[in-house]
């Protein structure tokens, strides 16, 4: 494994030393994780993914969509009723 010294600059800064931030894959602005141990002090990479939040009428398109029976796509239109939403305005296909 390999190790090497780094010094805490001003404003309490920590840098890394180029050899391992080549090693790990570190650029400016990368995320890492800081862990508290009883030997000291880990520090790892972190992989972030964006997330994707979906509005009401796309969960609704979801919903319906996704139906395989009619029974499916009965319990689907009174889910997206209960969101507010007119299955009608929906395009969607029924079982």
């Amino acid at each position: 494994m390999n190790s090497e010294t780094a010094k805490i600059g001003k404003r309490h800064t920590l840098v890394i030393p180029a050899s391992i931030r080549r090693q790990y894959g570190l650029e400016e602005g990368a995320l890492v994780i800081l862990e508290a141990r009883q030997e000291g002090i880990l520090l790892r990479p972190v992989i972030a993914l964006p997330m994707e939040r979906y509005s009401s009428t796309r969960k609704a398109e979801f919903l319906l969509n996704n139906s395989v029976t009619m029974e499916d796509y009965e319990w689907a239109v009174k889910e997206v009723i209960m969101m507010g939403i007119d299955p009608e305005t929906i395009p969607h296909e029924k079982p």
